[in-house]
């Protein structure tokens, strides 16, 4: 009998079709369940389940000590469908969806109250600290007098470094600050009655991420990625990951051994984890371990042994095979999220053949679309496109993103204002 694993997502796009694509070559029937359509005449054709899932309600329903659920006539819609032999998720909502559906079915996955955790920043700072782990002073946003600078704002529940923003002054802290709220539409968390915007001092020093998989609580990790940009603000876009990371032994081993604690920290227990952290020389500092898999198409650059895909491995995991001994393949590896330098409209690039005729560049992948309205950080939540590369040390990797995006001139417009637009200022 054929395999069967339920995949959770918000959207379509193209982790999903990465997903698709492994599934096909594993021989498993891919199942997707989605909260993107509210009715079940599904117009994509996909032959989704849709789940009409309110995560702000179940994040209520977890603070009150009581188990979110969908509804029942979903969760029997599922059922229909099964059984399942495993779940995965794409995105941090879906992942807590996931979650809650995996404990109705009896499905291997983290707690949904370990993945709420990993979703609010909030509480993952206080699930850091109780556990001994480098933590930033950090508090909700309140009295300006009461934070020292510099400091970071961010929305409780963004990713991506979406509304991330550094204040250096008073002045820059107010103005961030209504930047965020007018970026997310609140002022007020609507489980805890406080403000949705956390505040923290600013870490300085390098920052790295982590892909791992966990199993029974314990991490495996597949990669350490080396940041090679600085990332100090205003604003944290992140371009360039690199793997194997070039740091000493020693702060490699700090890494795992930090993210090792987040996991226990957070409680998560089965599935992926995409750890981010920063290290000076005061030790390693946990940003974050959120329960999903890297975003987007960086999961490209993530190729195991015998040629085997990111979302094939996690598949696999979900079903319960041993993926201990999967390893990177050989090599240097990296990838590199095309920054978006303005707002404006989409037309075009120039210089893709120079690109990727680059040294050690792989594949050139622009997903911004004719037409496509685009916006940078903090405000945005998207890239042009990826960039990746192999060569047999990581310095050439490097050294090929950099040149290759040199080659690339994107051509974006000014938006014209649409007449007859209310204002919302």
């Amino acid at each position: 009998m054929r395999r069967r694993v339920l995949l959770v997502a918000s959207k379509t796009g193209y982790q999903l079709r990465e997903f698709y694509g492994a599934a096909k070559r594993l021989g498993i029937d891919l199942v997707l369940a989605t909260d993107r359509c509210h009715v079940l005449d599904n117009p994509w054709g996909d032959d989704a389940i849709a789940l009409q899932f309110d995560v702000e309600q179940a994040f209520g329903l977890l603070l009150a000590g009581r188990r979110p659920a969908p509804h029942e006539a979903e969760i029997e819609a599922l059922r229909a469908r099964g059984p399942f032999d495993g779940v995965v998720a794409v995105g941090d909502g879906p992942a807590f969806v996931a979650a809650c559906c995996a404990e109705r079915l009896g499905l291997r996955f983290h707690p949904s109250s370990a993945v709420n955790a990993a979703n609010d920043k909030l509480r993952t700072r206080e699930r850091f600290r109780g556990a001994g782990l480098n933590v930033p002073d950090f508090g909700m946003a309140g009295d300006v007098g009461a934070h020292p600078f510099p400091c970071v704002l961010k929305p409780l529940h963004s990713s991506a470094s979406r509304g991330v923003i550094r204040a250096d002054t008073p002045a820059e802290f107010a103005t961030a600050l209504a930047r965020i709220r007018r970026l997310t539409k609140e002022t007020i968390h609507e489980t805890t009655g406080e403000e949705s915007v956390l505040v923290e001092d600013f870490i300085p020093g390098r920052e790295f991420a982590l892909e791992g998989i966990v199993s029974a609580g314990r991490l495996q990790t597949l990669a350490i990625f080396d940041k090679p940009d600085a990332l100090n603000g205003p604003f944290f876009e992140e371009t360039i990951y690199v793997t194997p990371s070039r740091e000493p032994a020693a702060v490699q081993r700090a890494i795992r051994e930090a993210a090792q604690h987040a996991v226990t920290a957070l409680g998560l227990e089965f599935g992926p984890v995409h750890a981010e952290m920063r290290v000076n020389d005061r030790g390693v500092w946990m940003l974050e371990a959120a329960a999903r898999p890297i975003g987007g198409l960086c999961s490209r650059v993530l190729r195991m042994n015998g040629g085997m895909s990111l979302e094939e491995l996690l598949l696999r995991h979900a079903v319960g095979e041993d993926v201990a001994c999967a390893a990177l393949e050989p090599g240097a590896h990296g990838v590199m999220m095309l920054p978006i330098p303005s707002a404006g409209i989409y037309s075009g690039v120039e210089g893709l053949e120079q690109a990727r005729e680059t040294a050690n560049i792989e594949a050139v992948e622009i997903t911004a679309k004719e037409g496509q309205r685009l916006e940078p950080l903090p405000e945005g939540a998207s890239y042009l496109g990826f960039l990746f590369a192999r060569a047999p040390e990581a310095e050439r990797v490097e050294r090929a993103l950099r040149q290759a995006h040199a080659c690339l001139r994107f051509r974006i417009a000014a938006a014209l204002p649409v007449l007859g637009a209310k204002r919302h200022d």
